[in-house]
């Protein structure tokens, strides 16, 4: 039990006629008969204020926590009393999430349910442990403070983020994907799976007419058609030490991560069989292309906690293993980063040599700092050398992304904030192209 501003500032008013009864008896009686009321006044207090059996606390989150995103935290109080209670509360989120009200504030209604909010934003994805609910309760005088511990122990997993999938339904579902920046492109005419049947127009190729239905209606038929479906889609992953700097707030293999995951769904709703590798110096994770909510949750199961390691990658191994395992013509799509032209020229080798039976992408995230640096004005000496030596890495980078475009392997290079709607368009080219 705490007191409060109030009633201390109540007890410092007797002290002046405490003080002044030395000269004055009579004062003495009259600071103890005011000590006395407000003492009174706070037994009231105590007695009236709510216990902790009389209110419940509930934490309600998702089951699984979205990395990079902010995560709804609710905190449901009930009370049981017939008098409205003042709370201060303090949720023990775990200490590596950012959190964006510390302390939550309210009253709850008598016989009520009062929601406390706020979010968490989780920077690496695993396993955390929430702790207890801290609650700080004022008596209905203004009194007292009575602090209540609700054990609300509880792990909590990180995955990837899941949020922007339900995003992406919820926008797909009003016509809206341009806000997340996907181009939603279907081509015509292309393809192999037959959709429908339409009038023909002088735009039309001579060799989609249906003569058998031109001939039963009297009028040129065109039959449409829409790409192929349940064609395979492989996100190959590197996590090696070049996958682990941070790119603002979450690290390369993050971003790398939940485009993976964007990919995956985006795929599977079109009816593709989608498979995932990630490697190392040794390949680590393996599944084969599928579809089916299953074995999307499976995906998410091998993503979930996949951490970079401090070894060189081996794109050797990794793509190796890929092509003994995979016989089908599939989209491979390679989220990796670019070092060395000397480091490189293995990675470009074993690209080419799956191109023969495969569609390559490789992707990659561009360095801010790097860019920004080379387009900052040099206002000095120190300043020109840094422009200089940013503008000497893009150079160096961009000859190597065109070594690879030369050898026959698409890429993408770009900020990482634009990463997953740039796979996503890509694949979405190559899909309604006809070209995997």
């Amino acid at each position: 039990m705490l007191p409060t501003p109030r009633l201390l500032t109540l007890l410092l008013l007797a002290a002046l006629p405490i003080a002044l009864s030395a000269f004055a008896p009579g004062l003495l009686w009259i600071a103890m008969l005011y000590l006395g009321v407000v003492g009174t006044v706070a037994i009231s207090d105590l007695v009236l204020m709510a216990r902790a059996q009389q209110i419940e606390v509930e934490r309600l989150h998702d089951p699984q926590l979205s990395l990079g995103a902010e995560n709804l935290i609710t905190l449901l109080l009930a009370n049981a009393t017939p008098r409205p209670i003042v709370f201060t509360l303090r949720d023990e989120s775990p200490h590596e999430f950012p959190v964006d009200q510390p302390f939550l504030s309210g009253a709850i209604p008598p016989y009520d349910i009062y929601e406390a909010r706020y979010h968490v934003r989780p920077l690496r994805r695993g396993d955390y442990q929430f702790g207890a609910a801290v609650m700080r309760i004022t008596g209905p005088m203004g009194m007292l403070v009575r602090q209540i511990r609700y054990p609300l122990a509880a792990t909590v997993r990180v995955y990837p983020n899941i949020l922007e999938l339900k995003k992406y339904d919820l926008l797909a579902r009003k016509g809206l994907l341009h806000e997340l920046g996907v181009r939603v492109s279907r081509v015509r005419g292309q393809g192999g799976e037959f959709e429908r049947l339409r009038d023909y127009t002088t735009d039309d190729e001579f060799r989609r007419i249906n003569w058998k239905a031109s001939a039963r209606r009297g009028k040129l038929i065109a039959a449409e058609y829409e790409v192929e479906r349940s064609q395979h889609v492989i996100c190959v992953i590197d996590c090696g030490r070049l996958m682990a700097p941070p790119v603002g707030e979450l690290m390369r293999l993050d971003y790398a991560v939940n485009t993976a995951l964007m990919l995956s769904y985006v795929a599977g709703l079109r009816g593709d069989q989608v498979g995932l590798l990630a490697f190392a110096d040794q390949v680590h994770r393996y599944v084969a292309p599928r579809r089916g909510k299953p074995h999307f949750q499976q995906i998410l199961e091998a993503l979930y906690n996949l951490q970079p390691e401090p070894v060189e990658a081996d794109h050797g191994v990794a793509l190796s293993y890929l092509a003994r395992r995979q016989r089908r013509r599939a989209l491979i799509v390679l989220f990796t980063d670019l070092a060395t032209p000397e480091a490189t020229g293995p990675l470009v080798t074993h690209l080419t040599r799956l191109a023969r039976h495969h569609l390559p992408l490789c992707v990659t995230i561009s360095d801010p700092f790097i860019t920004r640096a080379a387009g900052r004005p040099a206002n000095d000496s120190s300043a020109l050398y840094e422009r200089a030596v940013a503008e000497g890495l893009l150079d160096e980078r961009r000859a190597l992304l065109d070594r690879l475009q030369h050898s026959g392997v698409m890429t993408v290079d770009v900020p990482a904030d634009r990463l997953s709607a740039g796979v996503i368009n890509t694949y979405l080219r190559l899909k309604a192209q006809g070209r995997l």
